[in-house]
């Protein structure tokens, strides 16, 4: 266990520098001077060049990413451009709201789709896998600001049960009913996939021999079903959960965005428009290192669910 994770932490170093180098050179493209727009429009040329040489800019790109990177691995993102504050406490800011939605959205999307997967499963052919697997196409369908509309005209405002715009707070300090209907939006979205994969990976082991030998011992079908079948069979439905996880963190921009929600992926297109390097660079970093640790965590629970993956 302990050499499968430092072998994948000496993988996830380089993927997230080369992210980092690609993220830089991308931003290099854009037609847009930062020194500009900290002098203004109407700034001299000799002050847009003095800005220029004080941030570094008039050095060469390759030049210009190793700094970066010295400053990364000290700690220092950089200060914003538009707000003039630490990039660091920007994303302080963000990283909390940004997770707290996303666990929201798999501790709803996550029991859901397992849950139906497995019903679908057991009930193969019959009314309540038809309902399931149709109910699961329809979501899968849906766009996320559709659902989000839906559940903003009606319950937040017809009916006026939960708050539908900003954040109150943590969840621990009330602010639990703002992330409701942001979590159910991005967790509606999620039930789908997981119940059809599940139903798939549920089907697979229903006919394994270890699941007839745990019939013919007498076990309550309860027990087989959640104690063998569905144990053995959760291997891609990780794998699934993973991705979906890694792509609510920085995905969740539509949903951040109609409910107003302060997050990294909202942060982060925000620097985008308006040319923040600092800023969209600090968030990227943030979102790849967070992609990476979900992807070692999902490695973690191969060899838990598994232990032949450990032993190959």
């Amino acid at each position: 266990m302990g050499q499968q994770i430092v072998h994948r932490l000496l993988i996830s170093f380089p993927a997230l520098l080369g992210v980092l180098f690609l993220c830089f050179c991308l931003l290099q493209v854009v037609p847009a001077d930062p020194a500009m727009i900290i002098a203004g429009p109407d700034a001299k040329a000799e002050t847009v060049a003095a800005i220029r040489q004080e941030l570094g800019l008039d050095r060469s790109i390759p030049v210009q990413f190793f700094e970066y990177i010295l400053r990364v691995l000290h700690g220092d993102l950089g200060r914003s451009i538009i707000s003039n504050r630490m990039v660091s406490e920007e994303l302080a800011m963000t990283i909390g709201p940004t997770i707290e939605l996303m666990l929201g959205a798999m501790l709803i999307a996550v029991p859901s789709g397992l849950a139906l997967g497995t019903l679908a499963a057991v009930n193969r052919g019959r009314l309540t896998d038809r309902i399931i697997m149709a109910c699961s196409v329809a979501g899968v369908s849906m766009p996320v600001f559709f659902i989000g509309l839906i559940l903003i005209q009606f319950v937040g405002f017809k009916w006026a049960l939960l708050p539908f715009t900003g954040r109150t707070g943590p969840v621990w300090d009330g602010g639990l009913p703002s992330l409701i209907l942001p979590a159910l939006t991005l967790g509606a979205v999620l039930i789908g996939p997981i119940a059809r994969l599940t139903r798939t990976a549920v089907l697979e082991v229903l006919g394994a021999d270890f699941v007839r030998t745990a019939r013919a011992k007498g076990l309550r079908e309860r027990v087989v079903i959640i104690h063998h079948a569905l144990r053995n069979a959760m291997i891609p439905v990780v794998t699934l959960i993973g991705l979906q996880a890694a792509f609510l963190l920085g995905g969740a921009v539509v949903t951040e965005t109609m409910f107003s929600w302060p997050g990294v992926g909202r942060l982060a297109v925000g620097a985008i428009v308006s040319s923040d390097f600092p800023t969209a660079q600090g968030a990227i970093m943030i979102l790849a290192v967070a992609f990476l640790t979900i992807n070692l965590l999902v490695d973690v629970l191969y060899v838990y669910l598994d232990p032949r993956v450990q032993r190959r």
